[in-house]
């Protein structure tokens, strides 16, 4: 199987004061630490990173230190996440014309395991996608405009989800394309396969694959991934 790989790190990083795909975290930039995992995996033949435009030059640097040996490239992101997904994966069809299957990930995860990644590749086939994902283990509460309480969730029934997600490349960018003609958002790449009639599977991920969201996620993040250098 070939495999392309696209992370969405297009943030400007507010609540750290710079991008956080740039930030030092465990002796490397965040990036590097996703970009090193997939770089690692011989399924994986090429990669798209998407950033903000004026960050092009220093993630083309960052990328080509962490995947010498991949084919690999650094594109401007569009205006939401939603955009930039769509424009790598249409970069990644152009450029390697190969490409089978792709998969998407957030760049503010830098804790992706590749044994997790290939689970997830696992599921995939024509037809069918798959994500990442955790059992909820806090009680949801369902509530209106006014945080009055509508309902009580089944959380035996509930994932969070994670990423990477996976799919066929040519149903990803239908279901983009399709996104986009009907001006329909979403926040992650599994329900656009969902709204496009396919099935997905939910692969059961890791805890430690967070996103990095605010300062004190970045000191839980470098406390792991210095954990496993020294392993």
């Amino acid at each position: 199987m070939s495999w392309g790989a696209v992370i969405v790190a297009a943030g400007r990083g507010r609540r750290f004061g710079q991008p956080k795909q740039l930030i030092e975290l465990a002796g490397k930039p965040m990036l590097a630490w996703s970009v090193g995992t997939f770089a690692s995996m011989p399924e994986i033949t090429a990669l798209v990173v998407t950033t903000e435009s004026e960050f092009l030059t220093p993630v083309r640097s960052l990328v080509e230190r962490a995947a010498p040996n991949l084919p690999a490239y650094v594109i401007a992101g569009g205006e939401e996440r939603q955009d930039s997904v769509r424009l790598a994966l249409a970069e990644l069809a152009a450029r390697a014309a190969q490409t089978r299957f792709a998969l998407v990930h957030d760049g503010a995860r830098p804790m992706i395991r590749a044994d997790d990644v290939r689970r997830g590749m696992a599921a995939v086939a024509p037809g069918t996608g798959s994500l990442l994902a955790i059992p909820v283990v806090d009680t949801i509460k369902q509530v209106n405009g006014s945080r009055k309480v509508i309902g009580t969730l089944d959380r035996a029934k509930l994932w969070a989800a994670q990423t990477p997600q996976f799919g066929v490349l040519e149903d990803l960018l239908r279901a983009h394309r399709s996104a986009e003609e009907l001006d329909m958002r979403v926040t992650d790449d599994a329900a656009l396969l969902e709204h496009a009639g396919l099935d997905v599977i939910v692969v059961e991920g890791s805890a430690e694959n967070f996103k990095v969201t605010v300062p004190g996620d970045l000191v839980r993040a470098d406390l792991i991934l210095r954990e496993r250098a020294s392993a």
